[in-house]
C-alpha cells in the first residue's frame, strides 16, 4: 500500500510522517525504514527505525530510488514500512507525469513485497493527478 502526505511547505507533512514512523515502530513487528534528503530527522525518528540520508548514497532520480528501495528490501525481507520524506526534492524531478509512473511501480512493489510505503510531497493538492489523489491521506 502506498500513502501520500501532500501539502504546501509548512503544512505539517514532516511532523505527520514522523508521527507515523513512531506509530509503526511501536505497533509493528517488522523493520521500519525512513529515507530523507538530508540529516534533519536524526533526533525525531526513534532509534529502532533505520534512518537513511539519501544524499550519502547519491539518490537523486526516480531510477536510483527504485534501485535503492528494491535493494533495501532484497537485503532485509523483514521491512514492513518505508517512509520517504521530502520526496520531490529527493528525486529532483517535479513533473507529475513522472511521479505518476513512479507511483505505478511503487504500487506494484508494495503489493508484491507486502510493504507499506508513505511519502511526503511538497506541492499543492489541487495540482494532484487522479493517480496521486487515490493515495492521499
Amino acid at each position: 500500500m502506498v500513502k501520500i502526505i501532500m501539502g504546501l511547505k509548512g503544512s505539517g507533512k514532516t511532523k505527520r510522517l514522523v508521527e507515523m514512523v513512531c506509530e509503526a515502530v511501536a505497533l509493528e513487528h517488522g523493520d521500519v525504514v525512513c529515507i530523507e534528503k538530508d540529516k534533519k530527522l536524526t533526533y525525531d525518528i526513534p532509534y529502532r527505525a533505520r534512518l537513511i540520508d539519501a544524499a550519502e548514497y547519491g539518490i537523486c532520480s526516480y531510477e536510483l530510488l527504485k534501485g535503492f528501495v528494491s535493494g533495501l528490501h532484497a537485503g532485509n525481507y523483514d521491512i514492513t514500512h518505508i517512509f520517504i520524506d521530502n520526496f520531490l526534492k529527493l528525486v529532483g524531478d517535479k513533473r507529475m507525469e513522472r511521479l505518476d509512473a513512479f507511483l505505478d511501480w511503487l504500487d506494484d512493489f508494495a503489493a508484491k513485497q507486502n510493504v507499506e510505503l508513505v511519502i511526503s510531497l511538497s506541492a499543492d493538492q489541487s495540482a494532484a493527478s487522479e493517480r496521486i489523489k487515490r493515495h492521499l491521506i
